[in-house]
């Protein structure tokens, strides 16, 4: 059966956003299992407590890519607390749906965001939330 995906989604998934690495980023996280088979890894760069880039790296269906690219765009001049406070369905929400069979990618991309950014406070002496 295939799955049914906005356009939103078709489109971050087809012409990815902030897609690759970051030359000495502030903050690095992967989180995934290639047991399920999707895998990510974000790159933060941050200044003033202001998230200045955000790319991914993917390795997954559709629904994770898409999810990592519409977060990264989601992110970027946010604060670091503004972009803790997101959640899997902030992300659902701004690609207007997402089969509930795959609502697992957006929680994917949070907690990569989440770990990206829990790293960067330990490395930076900042309070973890």
């Amino acid at each position: 059966m295939a799955m049914k995906y906005t356009k939103l989604v078709l489109k971050h998934f087809r012409s990815p956003k902030n897609i690759g690495k970051i030359k000495n980023a502030d903050a690095k996280a992967t989180e995934g299992s290639v047991v399920c088979g999707d895998m990510m890894t974000m790159y933060l760069k941050i200044k003033n407590n202001i998230i200045k880039d955000a790319k991914f790296e993917s390795y997954g269906c559709a629904a994770n890519i898409a999810t990592a690219s519409i977060l990264t765009t989601m992110i970027k001049g946010k604060t670091v607390e503004e972009a803790e406070k997101l959640t899997w369905k902030d992300i659902i929400k701004q690609l207007g749906g997402l089969p509930p069979l795959k609502f697992h990618c957006s929680n994917l991309a949070i907690e990569t965001l989440h770990s990206a950014i829990k790293k960067w406070k330990k490395k930076n002496n900042t309070k973890v939330s």
